[in-house]
């Protein structure tokens, strides 16, 4: 260990062993951590904290406060499975949505049983007559919109368990949360071995149009195509190009659908799962027309 990580990680024994608020100890540590990204790095020697490192820690402090209603994906936007589905048709669902684990409901989402995991499905291929979703559920972790991510991700781990529902005061189902999902707000937006092939956020392609990532702030948006958003969307507080085109569609548009903004930009959608937009085209008015799915249709 070299003297300058060795040097962070003593000073934040300290920091740990003192008695303090936990909002102090918060704001303690965020400074040694900006302590050490101002500290000069002597070529040779391993910094105290390099830049993923820091990215980590921050998103861990600022997560603290987050709860399960924060990151969880709304009802509107839960898949699940009807608990009288066949094999083929569990199968076929399976295929379109794309996920490993589902909730499995009764007569109405409010009435969830269990979970599936997919693996469990696939195993009665060749014998759909013995098929049935019930005796293969997995009990499922219900928790309150209020409890924090952090608990949640620790809860999650304890019980190995993969996916959490968000039930309301009522019973009602208000949300669904993975452990993926977790673990992608802390991590957010930290690079990894791959980074030298990832697509970059913003991209301008010879015809005119733009490729981005989703999750490209709004503010970063603007800055480079100008104004767009009208102004009930600025009071709607829209952070991403993803969450643009969410609102303008009232749903998460699927992969080849192109959704029309009052200000005559079309988005595309180059990548996307039942949850979240990943990647989009964007073609302004100037820079000819793509074949358009009206926002109000979609």
């Amino acid at each position: 260990m070299s003297g300058h990580r060795g040097s962070f990680l003593s000073r934040l024994g300290q920091l740990l062993g003192r008695k303090q608020t936990e909002h102090s100890l918060r704001e303690s540590i965020a400074e040694l951590v900006q302590e050490a990204a101002d500290a000069q790095h002597v070529p040779g020697e391993q910094p105290e904290l390099d830049r993923h490192e820091r990215l980590l820690i921050a998103n861990v402090l600022r997560l603290r406060e987050t709860t399960a209603d924060d990151v969880m994906v709304p009802r509107a936007d839960i898949v699940a499975m009807r608990a009288d589905l066949t094999l083929n048709e569990a199968i076929e669902l399976i295929r379109n949505d794309g996920h490993s684990r589902l909730p499995v409901y009764r007569e109405q989402l409010d009435d969830v049983i269990g979970m599936v995991h997919i693996k469990d499905v696939f195993a009665y291929v060749g014998r759909p007559e013995e098929f049935s979703l019930e005796a293969i559920l997995r009990k499922p972790l219900l928790v309150a919109p209020q409890m924090p991510v952090l608990d949640l991700l620790l809860q999650m781990r304890q019980q190995r368990i993969h996916l959490a529902l968000v039930v309301d005061e009522y019973g009602g189902i208000d949300g669904l949360v993975t452990i993926e999902d977790l673990v992608e707000t802390i991590t957010g937006d930290i690079a990894d071995e791959h980074d030298d092939v990832e697509a970059p956020m913003f991209t301008e392609r010879s015809d005119g149009a733009i490729d981005l990532n989703a999750r490209l702030p709004i503010e970063d948006f603007e800055q480079r195509v100008g104004p767009v958003l009208t102004e009930d969307e600025r009071d709607a507080d829209i952070d991403t190009v993803g969450g643009l085109v969410f609102t303008l569609a009232g749903r998460v548009p699927t992969r080849g659908e192109v959704i029309s903004h009052p200000s005559g930009i079309e988005f595309r959608v180059l990548d996307a799962d039942a949850r979240r937009l990943r990647r989009l085209r964007v073609r302004r008015p100037d820079k000819g027309p793509e074949t358009t799915v009206p926002a109000a249709a979609a």
